[in-house]
């Protein structure tokens, strides 16, 4: 008689959940919904009228909802269409403003990623005299507020002739900075030497190493200097107010104030200017979202804390 042999599958017990991971998840929460929440009152008062704000001010859902803060915002609203909502009368020349943006980030990002990746290799992999002073010298800037280099920026500015134009605003943070410096200089830090050496017996020098093997490797952290740099740039906002008049130079972030220039009888438009804010940070955030992971993976790759 043949035995038929039965199995059972024995399933592990859940494990409840303790009481600090319990806790844990609700801190985070909290913090997720205290960082949401401005981001939420910006869309829901962008939505709104500006009669409708000032009769229901503290309602969480749009009042008098409506895509008129978006429309003006984006100069498609008529001056009638637009008093009729309590807005400014008068629209942003968005893509003007949009263009310039992108013009100024992309060329102080593009630039500073350059120029700082070669001194990130000089300081890295070149042996000179003083190698480690000079790079300690240059690093003690980071403690140098921003806020000191803007009058002595201008000077400079205006002594070039380059008030009031794309330039202008772009060339103080063109070339490099200690942050974004230091930040490559720790990546070819943990390049073995090995690769170099390899490259040296083929025949190849200084330059093309720099070029053809280290650039390559070093794509990931670039990438990720490259978005902050230009959200940083496109964030921007004291300087380019101090150097741009006119709106062959004014950015985006500028051009927002506009809104409060153009206060109609009834008050601020914050409908309009609650939109073009959103507008103008939306592009960022994507970017950022998109680019968190690599972001936070080459960061703690280099070490930095």
């Amino acid at each position: 008689m043949a035995a038929v042999a039965m199995t059972t599958t024995v399933r592990p017990a859940r494990r409840r959940p303790s009481v600090g991971r319990i806790a844990a998840w609700v801190v985070m929460a909290a913090i997720l919904l205290i960082t949401l929440l401005p981001f939420y009152w910006i869309l829901r008062t962008a939505l709104s009228t500006n009669p409708a704000l000032a009769a229901d001010p503290a309602d969480p859902l749009p009042v008098g909802l409506t895509a008129g803060g978006f429309e003006r915002a984006l100069g498609l609203q008529s001056t009638k269409e637009a008093i009729a909502q309590g807005g400014s009368g008068g629209g942003l020349r968005f893509w003007r403003y949009l263009l310039n943006s992108v013009i100024v980030s992309t060329l102080v990002t593009g630039c500073q990623i350059f120029f700082s990746a070669m001194a990130a290799y000089a300081f890295a992999r070149l042996r000179w005299r003083g190698r480690d002073k000079v790079f300690g010298l240059f690093l003690a800037g980071l403690m140098v507020p921003a806020i000191f280099t803007l009058l002595p920026n201008f000077v400079l500015i205006k002594q070039l002739g380059l008030v009031d134009t794309l330039l202008g605003i772009a060339l103080p943070t063109m070339f490099m900075t200690p942050f974004a410096v230091f930040f490559l200089r720790q990546f070819f830090m943990n390049i073995p030497s090995e690769v170099e050496e390899a490259a040296l017996l083929d025949g190849a020098g200084k330059v093309r190493i720099f070029f053809r093997v280290l650039l390559p490797m070093a794509s990931a952290p670039i990438m990720t200097l490259t978005v902050l740099t230009y959200i940083t740039s496109w964030n921007d906002y004291f300087w380019p107010l101090m150097v741009s008049y006119s709106d062959s130079s004014r950015v985006l972030t500028v051009a927002l104030a506009i809104f409060r220039a153009q206060t109609p009888a009834s008050g601020t438009d914050w409908s309009g200017l609650m939109a073009a804010t959103l507008i103008a940070a939306l592009p960022m955030l994507v970017l950022f979202g998109f680019f968190a992971r690599r972001i936070v993976g080459s960061i703690s790759f280099t070490g930095i804390k």
